[in-house]
């Protein structure tokens, strides 16, 4: 790996030695040597600019969840070292609630919370990273609601305020001439949101196994292309997609075991459908995802969606102030 450590054998390698570091290790210094001066970093309801808000990020969390441990799940790679690499890491945290922060007063909780963490990585520095993390899975877990949780951000932050992310830095670029196979599961994900129901539920029923399992938002899980289907319905019935643009498609081979996808997403929708977010207000929606697939064959055995509940949330609340609870506590944000 040009530019990088010796001691990293591949990208893999790399992610995973300095997660450990970082998360495990406690070594939040390490951000400094592996973080880009001007890496800029996005989640679904905040964009920052630099090292230190990493840091600061990252001590925070640590403050309310301080036995946090972030487990790879996997790390789904492309690019190269001349123009960057791209990992998309999959991570798996048990914690437990036990100090005050962003999700209110310490719940004492056990908790399990899923992270995506897409990151571009040239000479030994991640330059560029998407993140997205299961949000509502902590929320309904430490005895809250997602909806809360987003009316208590509001209220804090004064309303829903997102800056735009900066592009890559060049040379790189997401992707070249992804996989048939991968080109195929973002077809059948634009279908989910702009095809009509029953073009959408054939769709996800010719390219998912019949016994699919998919991890959701929220903590939640899907056993079957039925369960697969309402949970997308759900969703799209929600929110009318006016847009949908796969930002970041890869297919990882693996002889001996499934392939992987991996796969960003970024959706402009309107709030016009009753259901999930409550009655409709009509305003704009933006919807960041990240998803992980393993194939076999020609199918999909095995899928995790992770979209951020809270900030969808608060986008829908910020576009009809009326509904938001007077009563709620101000979480720190």
């Amino acid at each position: 790996m040009k530019g990088f450590d010796a001691e990293f054998r591949d990208l893999d390698h790399y992610i995973r030695v300095i997660t450990d570091r970082i998360w495990e290790g406690r070594r939040l210094d390490d951000i400094r040597r592996y973080y880009g001066e001007r890496c800029a970093v996005e989640t679904p309801s905040s964009v920052s600019i630099g090292i230190e808000p990493v840091i600061e990020g990252t001590r925070a969390t640590l403050a309310a969840f301080p036995d946090r441990r972030l487990l790879a799940e996997d790390v789904i790679a492309s690019g190269d070292e001349s123009t960057g690499f791209l990992s998309s890491h999959r991570i798996a945290s048990p914690m437990t609630h036990a100090g005050p922060g962003a999700f209110g007063a310490a719940s004492g909780r056990p908790l399990f919370v899923r992270t995506i963490a897409d990151c571009v990585c040239l000479d030994n520095r991640i330059v560029h990273e998407w993140l997205v993390r299961d949000q509502a899975a902590i929320a309904r877990q430490i005895g809250s609601h997602e909806r809360d949780l987003a009316a208590a951000w509001l209220a804090q932050r004064g309303g829903w305020h997102k800056p735009l992310m900066p592009p890559p830095p060049l040379p790189y670029r997401s992707f070249d001439d992804p996989h048939p196979l991968a080109r195929r599961h973002a077809r059948v994900l634009q279908a989910q949101w702009l095809d009509d129901s029953a073009a959408a539920d054939q769709a996800l029923q010719a390219w998912a196994a019949d016994g699919v399992i998919a991890a959701l938002p929220g903590g939640q899980a899907a056993v079957g292309v039925a369960a697969l289907q309402r949970f997308w319905r759900g969703l799209t019935g929600a929110l009318r997609a006016d847009s949908v643009a796969i930002e970041h498609l890869v297919r990882n081979p693996r002889p001996g075991r499934a392939d992987a996808v991996a796969m960003r997403w970024r959706v402009q929708a309107r709030h016009e459908g009753e259901g999930r977010y409550g009655k409709p207000g009509g305003g704009p929606v933006e919807v960041l995802g990240i998803s992980h697939a393993e194939l076999e064959g020609e199918r999909v055995v095995r899928e995790w969606h992770l979209i951020d509940d809270v900030a969808l949330w608060m986008q829908v609340l910020a576009a009809q102030p009326a509904a938001i609870p007077a009563a709620i506590p101000v979480a720190r944000h």
